[in-house]
């Protein structure tokens, strides 16, 4: 089965998240387990965790089916000393709460060199990172991001994905979360169903399906290869609905959460109905 959803708030408390999933008629969400604008936040309550764990089960949404997204602020490849420390503390932090939450992902954007040091070595910080933080906590899967290769990010390639991975000692609890937009504008063509089927061979070759826990699914206001990363909701950019169509019918995305994060939340109870008609 696909398990489509959106990136929905937790305003009020993490709790509300699996609600404000169930009414846009989501099988599958993602949201922020803390403020996402800021360093520091306060912990999770046991009422919190509590609350959150019987919402999931009432809506029906299985932990496997919640791809929870970690701060921007967060940067595992960074240059210097101090940076690198307190967003690795940061990201321990997120792995905890979803340790506490029960939920097996955590995705996240893989970092930036911020023009200091190669995309080599950035990479090599970011599995060094990760592996920081799977030695202490256990049970959640870290989710790599693919991004659109803005600025100095790094994650663009899906080589930059694959050096990672191969530099995770536990490659058990390591993934790939690949977003729509960020692919397209990266350089990959998906609007046509020969061209998903050359960019996810692609992937395969690279990286691996055996390593996608997840799918953003956004349509792209820039054009391929612009490396800029402004999404649009489906259908109204540079992708249209082929790559959707593509995706909702192919077997290798089944029972993995695939979120919108399209520019319009007004629209997402629309969304996910349309991609669900895409179904043949």
């Amino acid at each position: 089965m696909k398990r489509v959803g959106a990136h929905v708030s937790a305003a009020g408390g993490v709790e509300n998240a699996p609600l404000n999933a169930q009414a846009i008629g989501a099988r599958a969400f993602a949201f922020f387990t803390r403020n996402q604008r800021q360093w520091r936040s306060k912990p999770l309550s046991a009422k919190n965790i509590e609350a959150f764990k019987a919402n999931l089960e009432k809506v029906g949404i299985e932990p496997r089916h919640v791809l929870p997204h970690d701060s921007y602020l967060i940067n595992l490849g960074h240059p210097e000393k101090a940076g690198l420390e307190k967003s690795r503390a940061a990201f321990l932090d997120e792995m905890q709460r979803c340790e506490q939450l029960g939920l097996e992902l955590l995705n996240f954007h893989p970092g930036s060199h911020l023009g200091k040091i190669s995309e080599e070595e950035c990479l090599a910080r970011v599995a060094d990172s990760i592996n920081w933080a799977l030695e202490r906590t256990e049970g959640v899967t870290a989710v790599i991001e693919n991004t659109a290769g803005q600025g100095s990010n790094v994650g663009y390639r899906f080589e930059h994905l694959a050096a990672i991975i191969e530099q995770v000692e536990d490659q058990s609890r390591v993934g790939v979360c690949l977003d729509t937009c960020h692919t397209f504008t990266a350089g990959y063509d998906l609007r046509t169903a020969e061209a998903c089927e050359a960019t996810f061979a692609e992937f395969h070759q690279v990286v691996g399906f055996d390593y996608l826990r997840g799918m953003h699914l956004n349509d792209s206001k820039p054009d391929l290869g612009s490396r800029v990363d402004r999404h649009e909701s489906l259908g109204r950019g540079k992708l249209g609905w082929e790559p959707f169509r593509y995706i909702m019918n192919d077997p290798r995305f089944e029972e993995i959460p695939m979120v919108l994060e399209t520019v319009n939340p007004d629209l997402w109870p629309k969304e996910i109905r349309a991609l669900y008609e895409l179904q043949s």
